[in-house]
């Protein structure tokens, strides 16, 4: 499965986007779909995950500002982000995984299984 995302941009604080992970090469169904992000000069953190059912899981720090979905049908995933922050500032990545376990994610901030990585969009939070 090969993802591409997009969405990325620049836009001032409290703005909002809705960044979209394009799948190919198979369907998503089966799969566990994440996001993660790196700010420059950190470590990638987990965002959201969405299992293959629907069910989703949050960072810590996402305080409700981040919404995962997803469209099997469609074959994309989405992240909703609301009230953009500065410290939002980062790439933002898809990931696809969790075929070893049923399409379940693992729980943040653990990625084991996520094996299918996009190249990023870059999300920039400035006044």
């Amino acid at each position: 499965i090969q993802l591409l995302e997009s969405g990325g941009g620049a836009v001032q604080p409290g703005g909002s986007l809705k960044l979209s992970c394009v799948a190919s090469g198979d369907t998503i169904r089966r799969y566990c779909m994440g996001w993660f992000r790196q700010a420059p000069g950190k470590e990638r953190e987990g965002v959201a995950y969405i299992d293959w059912d629907g069910s989703s899981n949050y960072a810590d720090f996402v305080k409700e500002r981040f919404t995962i979905s997803r469209d099997n049908e469609k074959n994309i995933a989405y992240l909703a982000i609301h009230s953009l922050e500065s410290e939002d500032t980062a790439t933002y990545y898809c990931a696809a995984g969790g075929r070893g376990s049923g399409g379940y994610c693992p729980t943040l901030p653990y990625s084991w299984g996520m094996d299918y990585w996009g190249k990023g969009t870059l999300v920039t939070v400035s006044s």
